[in-house]
């Protein structure tokens, strides 16, 4: 079994970052890889068990993912991959905040953990990778636009 794990520090409050990524439905708001997302079922988009399905900007790529476990008190949310156009197989992610109380700025953690070919494996793990380093960037450019706006 593979394991990506991702870590940053963003220029936004941990409230400030937890209002994009917590949106379980909002991957092309904030990440420049992904479009057309949806929640199946007509399901809210922070309901355990909904299942997000999206597609890739480059390409057909499709996942589908359902949504494990979301806290709001601990910033935090699960996910597993159950239908991809790619390998990606017993896929379960997670992605943690924390505040930097001294900067009021947010530490963030993603990881997964999968597993693939071995001939798709550096591949996929690059990918996985950029993935979630985007999307702590993307999340932080979001909730910085939304202060200016809100200001």
């Amino acid at each position: 079994m593979l394991r990506v794990y991702v870590s940053a520090v963003m220029n936004v409050t941990v409230e400030e970052a937890w209002s994009v990524l917590r949106d379980f439905n909002a991957l092309p708001v904030y990440h420049r890889f992904f479009k057309d997302s949806y929640i199946e079922n007509d399901w809210p988009a922070d309901r355990i068990g909904c299942v997000r399905n999206f597609k890739t900007k480059e390409g057909d790529d499709y996942i589908r993912e359902q949504l494990l476990s979301l806290s709001d008190r601990d910033y935090l949310c699960c996910y597993t991959i159950i239908e991809a156009s790619v390998p990606l197989l017993n896929y379960v992610s997670e992605m943690r905040l924390r505040p930097v109380t001294e900067s009021q700025q947010t530490f963030g953690e993603w990881w997964a953990e999968f597993n693939t070919p071995a001939d798709q494996e550096a591949d996929l793990v690059a990918r996985v990778t950029d993935t979630f380093r985007f999307a702590f960037e993307g999340a932080a450019e979001v909730a910085k636009a939304r202060r200016r706006s809100a200001s």
